[in-house]
């Protein structure tokens, strides 16, 4: 009994010495025999007539030694300094950020301030169409206030007054009954002038059979009408006492 068991075992042992052995020696026979990639060429990828799978004679005795593994240089820097110069970066470039964001945001109020406020002159036509003492008067208490009130707000003005028709006696040297205070705005006001119409001047030169004299602080033009309408058309304020 123990003599057949032997013999099986050594039965066994014999054929299994003859299946390792028989791919060995058909490769041989043949010269080339398989050997697997290290790199998988893809998921999909099935070998075909068009990709045939690829034969290689071996390099050496070994069958396949498998794939290599490349151990990756050590690290030679530093963390603490690669961290270190990191910091400062964000810090330096993030000061530089906030300054950018700071001057942007300043840049309005700074040419608010660097800005020079204009002043607008101011500008207003009185006419004087009548031979009436009060009216007159009145004529000159309004430009002497109006003058005042934009002395005080530190701002510019200009008036005229223009006198025509029976208005021109307020700037005849020979009929005019402000002609005094006429003469002390000229010295006191100087932001007010005054203006006689020629046309009136030569009626009146006319009727009279004259010359019509006028006052030294006033500006013989043309037309008095023409003057005002010149005036508004400029953006001058136009009023009549």
């Amino acid at each position: 009994m123990r003599m057949f068991q032997q013999i099986a075992k050594a039965a066994t042992m014999g054929a299994i010495a003859v299946l390792l052995t028989a791919p060995v020696a058909a490769g041989e026979q043949g010269g080339r025999y398989w050997v697997p990639k290290t790199m998988s060429p893809g998921p999909y990828w099935r070998p075909s007539a068009a990709n045939p799978v690829q034969y290689s004679e071996p390099t050496s005795a070994a069958l396949y030694s498998g794939p290599t593994m490349t151990t990756p240089a050590p690290y030679s820097g530093s963390i603490k300094t690669n961290r270190a110069r990191h910091g400062r970066w964000l810090v330096r470039n993030s000061t530089k950020r906030f300054a950018t964001t700071q001057v942007r945001k300043r840049s309005p109020l700074a040419a608010m301030a660097r800005a020079v406020p204009v002043s607008k002159t101011h500008s207003l036509i009185l006419q004087v169409n009548t031979n009436d003492p009060a009216a007159m008067n009145l004529t000159l208490n309004n430009a002497t206030n109006v003058t005042q009130h934009y002395k005080e707000l530190g701002e510019k003005v200009k008036i005229e007054v223009v006198t025509f028709g029976p208005g021109l006696h307020m700037l005849r040297d020979d009929t005019s009954p402000v002609k005094a205070r006429i003469e002390q705005m000229a010295l006191s006001t100087p932001e007010v002038s005054f203006k006689a119409c020629g046309n009136t001047q030569e009626k009146m030169h006319q009727a009279e059979h004259k010359d019509i004299p006028i006052v030294s602080q006033a500006q013989v033009v043309e037309s008095g009408v023409v003057r005002v309408m010149e005036l508004q058309e400029k953006g001058w304020t136009y009023v009549k006492p």
